[in-house]
């Protein structure tokens, strides 16, 4: 969109609307503190002045923030201060982690750009920060859309992933899972790319008993019925892979993500189950945490010299009669007070499944979720804890903002 007229001089077909944040789109070395005079196709010269405290590449897509000293007759000075001093990919930003994720990082001054499915639609609660994103649609799947969407990037986020725990999506979602981690991997291997990838505690095997799950923990595939797990394990193993090969890479492995703009799907369900009347509870245990301390701990290690580890992301160990019955208080409702054990559960699914086959709908429970939700898994987090030093919000508050969320 700029056309050199000398080493100083770019010419940019623009409008000026008053105060407004102007994208600029360019390619070009400024050195610190260079004057850039910008010719517009109306004939005005606006002279620019551009702070940066080292060598700054603005490459194609970079939110400068503008604004006009005087108001332009035939010229203006504009001051130009960016703190942008690369641009960061977020692959999944429409679902809820990635959402959360690219709200902190616009909030912290960063350039990012976010991936999404062609017919995939941005969250509301991203719709504020438009003009701070740059969206392209980037199907994993596309090695040469995740091509052009890796121009520039120096930090990648990979968060996009298909999430079932349903058999009849497990052998598609392990491909698609598994093949387009190894895209970002290749691609970021190639272009000398950090990567942060976001696998799951589904990849992370069963301790024995008494003890508490670390990262040392290994699954054990041959005995593992859960496609979503398998996928997640494999895809980690790109991402190993990657490693050895020189990848700059750490990867996060949360437990079950909570937090206000879950909406209705994923854990959000188990909200709007416990408010139509949930009666039974589960035996099982396991890990939750809320999604604005997973995306702090993301970026506080991208941002770290951490290299070639993986970190439990998990803040309490809760029961699952605990989380139903505080979810049940939130929205002021009796507490479910009737044990559903493993064989219940499992006349549940056959249940689930034998009617899904009639009615030729989904299956709202199947063998795998079933089993999940029995089973007792304990979590350990002070690995994470000493590599960044955080603290985690209890989730008692996050509980209680996602009720009041859901009830407006």
């Amino acid at each position: 969109m700029g056309v050199k007229k000398s080493d100083n001089d770019i010419i940019l077909d623009v409008q000026m609307r008053g105060c407004a944040n102007v994208q600029i789109f360019l390619d070009v070395q400024i050195c610190v503190c260079a004057n850039v005079r910008i010719f517009l196709i109306k004939g005005w010269v606006i002279h620019l002045h551009i702070c940066t405290s080292s060598h700054l590449h603005i490459r194609r897509f970079a939110h400068p923030h503008i604004c006009i000293s005087a108001h332009p007759k035939k010229s203006a000075h504009l001051h130009i201060r960016t703190s942008a001093h690369y641009m960061i990919l977020v692959t999944g930003a429409t679902g809820f982690l990635g959402s959360e994720l690219a709200i902190q990082l616009v909030n912290a001054g960063n350039a990012i750009r976010c991936t999404k499915r062609g017919s995939s639609v941005i969250p509301q609660l991203l719709i504020p920060y438009y003009d701070k994103i740059e969206w392209v649609d980037a199907n994993m799947l596309d090695i040469f859309a995740l091509e052009d969407a890796l121009d520039g990037v120096t930090q990648v986020y990979h968060c996009a992933a298909w999430v079932s725990l349903m058999q009849k999506d497990k052998q598609a979602m392990i491909r698609t899972n598994v093949t387009g981690t190894a895209n970002v991997v290749n691609l970021c291997t190639e272009r000398n790319i950090r990567l942060l990838h976001v696998s799951s505690i589904a990849a992370i095997g069963q301790a024995l008993r008494g003890k508490l799950i670390n990262e040392n923990t290994h699954l054990d595939e041959t005995s593992e019925d859960d496609g979503y797990a398998i996928s997640k394990l494999h895809s980690e193993m790109e991402v190993w892979r990657g490693i050895a090969e020189g990848l700059d890479a750490a990867i996060v492995n949360p437990s079950l993500i909570i937090g206000q703009n879950s909406g209705t799907a994923g854990t959000g369900q188990l909200f709007i189950t416990v408010r139509r009347g949930l009666k039974f509870y589960t035996q099982g245990t396991g890990g939750f945490v809320d999604v604005e301390d997973v995306a702090k701990c993301m970026i506080a290690l991208m941002n770290s010299e951490i290299s070639s580890e993986r970190y439990i992301i998990s803040a309490e160990n809760i029961s699952y009669k605990n989380i139903t019955s505080q979810i049940a208080d939130g929205f002021g409702l009796e507490r479910p007070s009737m044990l559903a054990k493993p064989w219940v559960m499992g006349l549940v699914w056959r249940s689930a499944t034998v009617l899904a086959t009639i009615t030729g709908s989904d299956s709202k429970m199947d063998k795998v979720a079933a089993q999940t939700a029995s089973l007792t898994n304990n979590y350990d987090n002070s690995k994470i804890k000493a590599a960044i030093g955080i603290e985690f919000k209890p989730i008692s508050e996050t509980v209680k903002e996602v009720c009041a969320a859901l009830k407006k």
